[in-house]
């Protein structure tokens, strides 16, 4: 390490949990994170902080009025611009160190595989079921570990999944809620301060995860205004449709639908 980066990440070298051997792991890590709002604002910018080395977002929305109040990578100034290119130029004044790619495209069967291939462990902080069950199935499929964020409301939850040991997404959830329980920001608002909650904890988890290869395979669910935590343990599911003993889904399929929805069912275990 040279004496820049020793002097940047001098407070973590000092742990014995990371110490030099941990932030090189962290300086060759490879990070996928899908959605650049709410959730994604908080991870992208620890993990760019703590030294990840080359971290791609992939988000094709432009920054709104509404965001602001939660999506703390953006200032007035930027209203009207593309999320991934504040946010990029963002991180690389952060830490010049860190190697920023950009997709400005949405996740689709078609693009999702390939997206995903040149990196290690993806982050999920989308806002709507196609990308979700899209970034899961993705990381099914080619046997690496997913991490899961959600928010609605005064609830949120966060999960780290990882087929290859243990249950994946469809395990907990097997398919897309129907349209009219589909949760909305727009109808069921959100907590500014929950999505900074919820994703600090993701992006704990990656490094855990990068430093450690240790996860918290559990749901993690928390009540904003009760501040109060639960953790629901995950089984793996034999018939899970896609990581199960005889999987039904051997390819990625295109839900089309792209409507907003901040949470999960996180009231299905409130």
């Amino acid at each position: 390490m040279n004496p820049e980066e020793i002097s940047r990440y001098s407070r973590q070298l000092l742990l014995p949990e990371i110490g030099v051997h941990g932030q090189e792991k962290l300086k060759n890590a490879k990070v996928l994170l899908v959605g650049a709002g709410g959730l994604g604002s908080p991870v992208a910018m620890y993990l760019a902080a703590a030294g990840v080395g080359t971290l791609c977002i992939a988000d094709f929305d432009q920054v709104d009025l509404s965001n602001l109040q939660r999506q703390i990578a953006y200032k007035t100034k930027d209203i009207g611009a593309q999320k991934i290119e504040v946010i990029s130029e963002l991180l690389k004044e952060m830490n010049p160190l860190v190697s920023i790619i950009t997709y400005n495209v949405a996740l689709t069967a078609k693009n999702a595989l390939d997206i995903a291939k040149d990196y290690q462990i993806a982050i999920d902080c989308s806002d709507n079921f196609q990308t979700r069950y899209l970034l899961s199935d993705s990381c099914v499929l080619s046997e690496k570990p997913y991490v899961h964020g959600s928010v609605s409301g005064l609830k949120g939850q966060t999960s780290f999944f990882y087929a290859k040991q243990g249950p994946c997404y469809r395990c907990l959830y097997p398919e897309p809620p129907p349209p009219d329980l589909k949760p909305n920001c727009l109808t069921n608002g959100v907590l500014g301060v929950l999505p900074g909650i919820i994703g600090s904890i993701m992006a704990n988890e990656v490094l855990k995860w990068i430093v450690m290869g240790e996860y918290n395979g559990n749901l993690l669910l928390f009540n904003a205004w009760g501040t109060r935590f639960n953790e629901v343990k995950i089984e793996k599911d034999e018939n899970c449709p896609i990581c199960g003993k005889n999987p039904s889904i051997k390819a990625l399929i295109d839900y089309g639908d792209m409507e907003s929805a901040c949470g999960s069912i996180a009231n299905r275990f409130s």
